[in-house]
């Protein structure tokens, strides 16, 4: 397994002049984009498979299989084509079309969901579509990111430490999006051992149980979940954002418009948290978010306009960009 313990390298991050509401704040933005299939799940995917096979050797011709909403199921395809095996993603109804060629054209069985769970989501379903498919096949290997410890354990490792090194000590909020919750277990474990005066964000969805709340309708791709997270405790963040989809949306297209710079679902959602907190009494000094993924992968959500109108966002994100703008809100990408 050697071609896969070199597979992360630190990624960049891009300092951001952010006006709102007549003062200029430092924000950092990082940028998980630029990891081999573009998404943090890259460092995700290379801890889990390292992690089973400790426990067992994926030889050439292993199954693996692995629910995924698409940026995880798209890191896996690359690691497991290098060591020959083969995967079977289990994904859903929202999972783009692109993201869908993208696991096919990587020779990934797809197998789809479409039951709701319930919850507003379908990850129930697939959870279920997998433990079916292990018990038919006992030979199926599982690295199960959602309870396996490997997955904030690679995050406590690599990411935590490049965040502390890259935000410097003015460093004092740090946002990070939650859906398994094991990246930002991973981040927290490590910021609460060298750097326990920084503020850590949980960034969630509404409709969403990771970080508590009531289940119901998401619509951003890889943000929130349909349960609470096997690896978050209530000391590993300081505060739970819950951001509405019109919020993540409004975000997203005024950085592009300011920028030229497409962010991900996730990345803006953790973006409009950050300005939230511009608004508290003592706003952050310098601030960190971690940014998932970019926002090719949301050219038909996010950025589409006949999306907004299929969902009935288009009016509810006006209202937001309005408001934003009102409030004097300009992004500035510093060189």
């Amino acid at each position: 397994m050697e071609e896969l313990r070199d597979n992360v390298t630190a990624t960049p991050t891009s300092f951001v002049v952010v006006e709102y509401r007549g003062r200029a704040h430092e924000l950092l933005l990082k940028h998980e984009s630029l990891n081999p299939t573009g998404s943090i799940k890259d460092r995700t995917a290379t801890g889990l498979l390292l992690d089973i096979d400790r426990l067992k050797p994926l030889v050439p011709g292993t199954v693996v299989i692995e629910s995924t909403s698409g940026n995880l199921g798209l890191a896996l395809a690359r690691l497991v084509r290098q060591i020959d095996c083969h995967f079977i993603a289990v994904v859903d109804a929202r999972t783009p079309q692109p993201t869908r060629d993208a696991l096919t054209e990587s020779g990934v069985e797809l197998r789809s969901v479409d039951e709701p769970d319930g919850q507003g989501g379908y990850l129930l379903s697939r959870l279920r579509t997998v433990r079916e498919l292990c018990l038919a096949h006992p030979g199926h290997r599982w690295p199960n990111q959602y309870h396996n410890r490997a997955n904030p354990l690679i995050h406590e490792r690599t990411t935590g430490p490049e965040i502390v090194r890259q935000g410097g000590p003015e460093l004092d909020t740090v946002y990070v999006a939650v859906s398994t919750g094991g990246t930002l277990a991973g981040i927290s474990a490590h910021l609460r051992a060298v750097a326990p005066g920084i503020r850590i964000v949980a960034v969630d969805s509404t409709g969403s149980l990771v970080t508590g709340g009531t289940g119901g309708r998401r619509l951003i791709a890889g943000l929130g979940a349909s349960r609470a997270s096997s690896f978050l405790t209530p000391a590993s963040y300081d505060a739970a954002a819950r951001v509405p989809p019109e919020a993540t949306v409004a975000a997203c297209r005024a950085f592009h418009e300011d920028t030229g710079i497409r962010l991900g679902g996730s990345s803006g959602s953790a973006l409009y948290s950050y300005l939230g907190d511009l608004t508290r009494r003592t706003p952050p000094r310098r601030a960190l978010c971690v940014c998932p993924d970019g926002g090719q992968k949301y050219l038909g959500t996010v950025y589409d306009d006949a999306w907004l109108d299929s969902t009935s966002l288009t009016a509810a994100v006006a209202d937001v960009t309005r408001r934003l703008r009102e409030d004097g809100l300009r992004f500035h990408v510093e060189v």
